[in-house]
């Protein structure tokens, strides 16, 4: 029977849940009540159901009789505030935004924007940004289950991360490196970790006046469900408080790192962008006549020239074969700043050239190189070939084999390297267990795991086979032919690899004026670790330094 309004009365809806339960034969079965009586009502209940019946009543009731959800109801959110959506809106925006200049780090690195180079390596500060992203995201993804561990961990995180923005600025060397998007990092870091504290308290404040409004009571308990999300989130941020400390232990020996002296001064190159660091030995001569002794200028191979390099000129100084030498830092190696991306051989010619003028030194020069230097030193004698007397290479890397450090294999393990090195595993464990001293870390044997480092590798791994190249057989086809050239080759590689030992012998031919060509037998790459290497490179040395001088009389 119907109201007014349309509904049914209560006599009715029973009727009607008798109706669905005998299967829809209510017609049939109310007219036989009609002419027989009423039936029994255990008779009805004890009939036996078919696939008309229903398996749930039509109106079920609530869980409880108060009124009150059941608390696993979905409808029990903390999303029905406004308040907690607002605050994962801001955070899905805040992680697009880290997700921007994450993308912006990352490019810079290979090439680097207007605005967004910096004179240390670029890891650091991408490093933080991809813990900010990690943070956002471990809090977007566990946003509905807070808890207390969260919020202790990612308050750690914070706090770890303000002693480190504290070390940035208060070391002027690591603030000079990092520079303004290295700062912007780690500022953008303590913020984000602030924000994931206190979105996950106000989700936790509104988890609880939900349930209290809905359910009548706050829940203690955790579904199974909940336990795994927080567990996972706290797992994960564990493994960010790790990381964080890994970081300012780096930070830490980085800063101590700043504090050695070095010899000579940094200078200020390519619009004072970066530095580099230039160093000279000894005091030139001048002949009554006016003419100036020729000044060695030292370019290391692979390696910083303070690691063993300079070494073996030093004793040649000591003995008098020399009066003057030179040596220098390539960008990214040692005392010298990272160069802007990307950086080629010929920039670095440059870059030496500028850092000589300002530091007042003048030819005549007499080039000594090894290794990869040689590139670097045959561009800067082709761009200054007035100045130059003499050339010495030492096992030098020929341009046709450039290609063998431009593998893109060799430059993506060097990225991967690069983007670990902010956790200086190897360099902590070395300094509190191995022994390893500051100077070890700058420029000796562990020189090779800090940022810089890896980022100049990388940087001439990027440009070797284009940029490189093509500067190297231009400074061939302009090179002075009446320059003096000694050539020491290392007679284990020469062994080794027919190729490189082709290839020593076309550089005997760069000039036309051939002083000697040596094959130094056991001597590795590095000819100067052996005590017969030095012999030859000293005596070379010597008869360059007498051909030089005997130049410039005629």
């Amino acid at each position: 029977m119907t109201t007014l309004w349309g509904s049914k009365k209560k006599d009715d809806d029973d009727i009607d849940d008798v109706l669905h339960v005998n299967g829809g034969e209510g017609s049939d079965n109310m007219a036989r009540e009609s002419e027989d009586g009423p039936r029994p009502r255990s008779a009805r209940a004890s009939r036996e159901p078919n696939e008309r019946d229903r398996l749930l009543p039509r109106n079920p009731r609530p869980p409880h009789g108060d009124g009150y959800l059941d608390p696993d109801d979905p409808a029990v959110s903390p999303y029905n505030l406004w308040t907690v959506r607002a605050l994962r809106a801001l955070s899905v925006i805040f992680l697009a935004i880290t997700f921007i200049w994450w993308v912006l780090l990352l490019v810079s690195i290979f090439v680097s924007p207007p605005g967004l180079s910096t004179r240390g390596s670029g890891f650091f500060d991408f490093a933080y940004t991809t813990l900010t992203a990690g943070m956002l995201l471990n809090s977007l993804l566990f946003f509905s289950a807070p808890s207390l561990a969260m919020r202790v961990s990612q308050g750690v995180i914070g706090l770890i991360i303000v002693v480190d923005l504290i070390i940035i600025v208060s070391v002027a060397r690591i603030r000079g490196e990092e520079g303004p998007p290295g700062i912007a990092s780690v500022v953008w870091g303590v913020f984000i970790s602030g924000w994931c504290v206190l979105t996950d308290r106000v989700v936790a404040w509104g988890k609880k006046e939900e349930e209290e409004r809905l359910t009548g009571r706050p829940e203690t308990r955790r579904t199974v469900r909940e336990w795994l999300a927080v567990i996972t989130a706290t797992t994960i941020l564990s493994i960010y408080i790790a990381i964080t400390i890994l970081m300012t232990c780096t930070l830490i020996l980085r800063s101590r790192d700043a504090s050695l002296e070095m010899d000579g001064e940094r200078y200020f190159v390519d619009g004072d962008k970066y530095a580099v660091h230039l160093a000279c030995v000894g005091n030139g001569t001048t002949s009554a006549s006016g003419k100036k002794s020729p000044t060695i200028l030292l370019e290391a191979a692979e390696d910083p020239s303070e690691f063993d390099f300079e070494h073996w000129l030093y004793n040649a100084y000591e003995n008098g074969t020399i009066d003057k030498y030179c040596y220098w830092d390539r960008p990214g190696y040692a005392w010298s700043d990272n160069a802007p991306s990307p950086h080629s051989a010929g920039m670095s010619a440059d870059n030496l050239a500028e850092a000589l003028a300002l530091a007042g030194e003048e030819g005549p020069w007499i080039l000594v190189s090894a290794g990869y230097g040689s590139i670097v030193s045959r561009i800067f004698s082709a761009r200054h070939f007035r100045d130059v007397v003499g050339i010495m290479l030492v096992d030098p890397l020929h341009e046709d084999l450039l290609h063998r450090i431009a593998s893109p294999m060799r430059g993506f393990i060097l990225w991967g390297w690069g983007v670990i090195s902010p956790l200086g595993i190897q360099r902590i464990t070395g300094a509190l267990f191995g022994g390893r001293s500051r100077e070890d870390r700058v420029y000796g044997k562990d020189a090779y795991q800090g940022g810089k480092y890896i980022k100049a590798q990388l940087q001439e791994n990027l440009v070797a086979d284009s940029l490189t190249r093509s500067e190297v057989s231009t400074a061939r086809t302009v090179q002075g032919v009446k320059t003096p050239l000694v050539v020491v080759s290392s007679g284990i590689s020469c062994r080794k690899d027919e190729d490189w030992k082709r290839k020593q012998e076309d550089l005997t031919k760069i000039t036309d004026n051939l002083v000697s060509w040596d094959i130094v037998n056991k001597a590795p790459h590095y000819i100067w670790e052996t005590y017969d290497g030095r012999q030859i490179m000293e005596k070379r040395l010597g008869e360059l330094v007498k051909s030089g001088k005997s130049e410039k009389k005629a």
